[in-house]
């Protein structure tokens, strides 16, 4: 049954001083963060690197994993490209993303897990793109905590995103489920991450 599967919480840390991305987090008593960057380091935002974020979310007793290299955005399978784009779809169906969906789900069932990316609004990354999206059979709903720790859920933002591509009128010939999907598909190709050849052959 639906109301039995867990539900997954995103957050994008942006530029946000630590102290108020830790407040967003209590708000909605997360309770461990799924880190899903690929390269979980910036120079402009040193507080979101991934050992000091780990030891800052420890000390308010919130647990942190890195899922970085199972959902990260970033692929390490050459076969996942095309044109030197990493193609989400493909991304779907190799097993360590769906390794890490597992482990997402089984955290999930045990405590109130958001996955944590750098961009601020949810259709702008990868962990709704790509992660959310691609896993949303194993959960009841995904909810995004926007950045004054308010939330959009699922339905909410599918239609923001059916919008944005003037998808969200019912169509006789376009099912729901097919406006949706080609909706992901074109926000996935005009985000997903690029590589130049020599950087794909030698990572």
């Amino acid at each position: 049954m639906e109301s039995s599967k867990p539900i997954l919480f995103t957050v994008g840390h942006s530029v946000h001083p630590i102290d108020h991305f830790i407040d967003i987090l209590k708000k909605n008593g997360i309770e461990a963060i799924a880190d899903v960057r690929s390269s979980p380091y910036s120079k402009f935002t040193p507080q979101f690197n991934r050992e000091p974020i780990k030891k800052t979310l420890q000390g308010h007793g919130i647990r942190y994993v890195f899922l970085g290299d199972e959902l990260g955005a970033r692929r390490s399978e050459l076969e996942c490209y095309e044109s030197n784009k990493v193609i989400y779809s493909k991304v779907a169906d190799f097993p360590s993303f769906r390794s890490g969906i597992s482990r997402l789900r089984e955290g999930t069932e045990k405590m109130r897990v958001a996955i944590m990316c750098a961009e601020k609004d949810p259709l702008t990354c990868h962990r709704t793109v790509l992660v959310a999206h691609f896993s949303r059979d194993q959960f009841s709903d995904t909810l995004h905590i926007l950045e004054d720790g308010s939330i959009e859920s699922r339905a909410d933002a599918d239609l923001r995103l059916l919008r944005e591509y003037k998808l969200e009128k019912e169509d006789f010939f376009s099912p729901y489920k097919d406006r949706l999907n080609l909706a992901y598909s074109k926000r996935a190709e005009k985000i997903a991450y690029e590589e130049h050849d020599e950087q794909i052959a030698y990572g």
